[in-house]
Formats: structure tokens, C-alpha cells, sequence
């Protein structure tokens, strides 16, 4: 069972039923393009976003919870998206790559070493010209409940080999209840 399946015996902080604004605003723009990866999805909506603009879409997380709930949305709003329980760190075994992949609130749960494990994952996912964009908590919010923080030296350190980093900017992590959480979204190519 994966660890953050309890979470989805009720309605978990990071699950607003909607995608994350920043996400959104980049699906407006026409930034999210060609096979697009959703990466610990939860239980899917930006996976879903991606299908409803007409993209060939997948989601992946290691909760079989999740994966079950973003499914059951999937047929709800006749959307062609495949859902796959795997573990973010194990992307490679998919087989396959992508021109797009999203990151909501993945990255600042792993530790040094599993975020760089995560980031050759995704390396060896994308091709040259491949976009990331990532949503995580930034080290300017303050207390010390919820994830992880991040700065945006982390990021650009954590991304040094094989991604060029075009924009780290200040950005909302929208959480449960109206309330939302300081972040950086972080917009990366594959070289």
C-alpha cells in the first residue's frame, strides 16, 4: 500500500477537485503540448485537463486510492487519460516518453537523494525540447507545517544536468478550504 494511500480516505489537503490556477494559466496560454505526463497526480485533474484540451495524457502516482478515484473521473467526464499506479521514482519503466509532464506538489516530498533519483527519472523520460513545469512549496512559507520547503537554488541545482532552467517565479499552492500555500513554479526544458 503506497504511504500516501491513507490520504485518500478522506479528502487530502493537496486534493482541491480542480487543477492547481498556475496549471490552468499554462494550459490557457498553450504551454502544455504533444504526450503529457501527469507525475504523482493524485487523483488526476490536471491529467484530466490535459485529455480535455485534446492531449494524449497519462497520470501516474503510487497510491492505488488515488489512481482508482482519478479513473472513476476520467469515465465520468468521458475523457480518454491512462492512469498508472507506479512510483514517481521509477519512471523509467514506463517506456515511453513525453513532451510535457507536471509536477503539483511532487518534488518537495523527496529527500536529497530521491529527488535526484526522481530527476534522472524524468531525464530519461523527456526528449531535447521536452517542457517541466513544477509546482512546489517555497522556503518562503513560513511555519513549519506541511511539506518541504524548496528554494530556488534547490531547484536550479537539482536541475543543473540536462534541463535548462527558463523560469523560476513565484506562484500559489492552492490547498483545501480556500487557503493556499507560497510556492515557485518552476518552468524547465530538456537539452
Amino acid at each position: 500500500m503506497s504511504s500516501f494511500d491513507h490520504a485518500y480516505q478522506g479528502t487530502p489537503p493537496w486534493d482541491i477537485g480542480r487543477p492547481q490556477a498556475a496549471f490552468a494559466e499554462l494550459a490557457a496560454t498553450g504551454a502544455l503540448t504533444g504526450r503529457f505526463l501527469d507525475a504523482g497526480c493524485g487523483t488526476g485533474e490536471h491529467a484530466l485537463m490535459a485529455a480535455a484540451l485534446g492531449l494524449d495524457s497519462t497520470g501516474v502516482d503510487s497510491s492505488p486510492a488515488a489512481i482508482a478515484i482519478a479513473e472513476r473521473k476520467a469515465h465520468e467526464r468521458r475523457l480518454p487519460v491512462r492512469f498508472i499506479v507506479r512510483d514517481a521514482l521509477d519512471l523509467a519503466t514506463l517506456g515511453e516518453t513525453f513532451d510535457t509532464v507536471v509536477d503539483s506538489g511532487l518534488f518537495h516530498v523527496f529527500d536529497d537523494e530521491d529527488r535526484a533519483r526522481y530527476v534522472a527519472g524524468l531525464r530519461g523520460i523527456v526528449t531535447a525540447g521536452a517542457r517541466l513545469f513544477l509546482l512546489c512549496f517555497s522556503d518562503r512559507q513560513p511555519g513549519a507545517f506541511g511539506p518541504r520547503r524548496v528554494s530556488r537554488q534547490e531547484i536550479t541545482t537539482s536541475f543543473a544536468d540536462g534541463w535548462r532552467v527558463d523560469a523560476i517565479d513565484e506562484a500559489a499552492f492552492e490547498v483545501n478550504g480556500d487557503r493556499s500555500a507560497r510556492a515557485w513554479l518552476a518552468s524547465l526544458t530538456r537539452r
